[in-house]
Formats: structure tokens, sequence, C-alpha cells
């Protein structure tokens, strides 16, 4: 268990370094404009991320096995999703989604000093208020929109992240490992 966490917090770091990187480098070469779209992609990959992680959590393994029967490509990568759903959920839900918020909030501040600098006369505590207000805004609405069909649509959101996932494989990128012999621990006294 420590190594594991020790593991995320560490991704999580460096992930979150080399994304502000990133995307401050982006923002001071782009149009005005485009700063809103980064921000607004930026929400949006955290609210797809959360709803892989609530799908993995609420997936179940049965139509994976009939799916993987018929060798239907990333059968075998939802599998492992469900199995290993604890870390897909932690991954996708904490890792990603809290990059995806903490960099929305610093991409917010640094609109608001872009437009402070344009215009003078504007007061940037109301700009700062109504933009991180609708970041949040637009952030919770998601997540929660998007829980609501992770768990109603588990198995085709988990399917077409597998599908990712095999295609990912097949260009030499490895996600899911093969553990698929071993069989999921089982809660004790069920």
């Amino acid at each position: 268990m420590g190594k594991h966490v020790l593991t995320i917090s560490g991704t999580t770091f460096l992930l979150s370094i080399i994304l502000s990187i990133g995307s401050n480098g982006l923002l001071a070469i782009i149009p005005f404009v485009l700063s809103f779209v980064v921000l607004f992609f930026i929400v949006f990959i955290g609210v797809c991320f959360d709803i892989v992680g609530v799908a993995a959590a609420a997936g179940q393994e049965t139509p994976f096995h009939a799916m993987a029967s018929n060798r239907l490509d990333g059968a075998k990568q939802c599998i492992w999703l469900v199995r290993n759903a604890d870390q897909v959920a932690t991954y996708c839900s904490d890792v990603v989604g809290d990059i995806a918020g903490t960099l929305s909030g610093a991409i917010a501040a640094a609109i608001v000093f872009r437009i402070v600098l344009i215009g003078p006369r504007v007061n940037e505590t109301i700009v700062t208020t109504v933009l991180i207000g609708l970041v949040a805004a637009l952030t919770v609405f998601g997540k929660a929109m998007g829980k609501t069909v992770a768990i109603n649509r588990s198995t085709d959101i988990l399917y077409k992240v597998g599908r990712i996932l095999f295609m990912l494989e097949r260009v030499g990128i490895k996600i899911a490992k093969d553990n698929l012999k071993k069989k999921p621990k089982r809660l004790e006294g069920k």
C-alpha cells in the first residue's frame, strides 16, 4: 500500500509540473481567445477521465468475457480495467482529475492576468471570481452528469476505453498488464 501511494504521489507531482509548464508555454504563444479553448479542453479532459474511473468501479466482468470469447478487440483490456478498478479509478479520477482541476484554476488565473493587462479598467476581483466560478461550475456539472452516465453505461464506456488500450498496445504502448490469468480477489464472507 505504501509503495503504491508513493508512486501515485510522485507521478502526480511530475505530471503536474510537466503539464503546467506545457500549458503555460502554450498560453504564452496562442491568441487570447484560444486560451479559453485550452481552459475548457482541460476541464473536459478531467471530466472524461473521471467518467472512466467511475465506469471501471461500476463495471462488471461478465459481458467482457463474452466479448473476449468472440475475440473482440479490447475485451481483454476491459477485463483488466474491471479487475484493477481501484487503481484505474485512482489514476483516472484522482490523479488526472485533480491535475486537470489544478491546471484549470491556474490557466483561469493566467487568463485573468491577460485580461487585466489588456484592459486596465477591468476589475480584477470581479473577473477572477466570475471565471473561477465558471470553471468550478462546469467541472462539477460535468462530473455529476458523467457519474450518472458512467454508472448506467459502464460496459459501453469501458469497451471504448478497452479498444483505445488495445490500439495503444498495437503501436507498442502497454498500459494493461497481463495479469488476466489470476482471478480477482474476493471479499471475505462473500
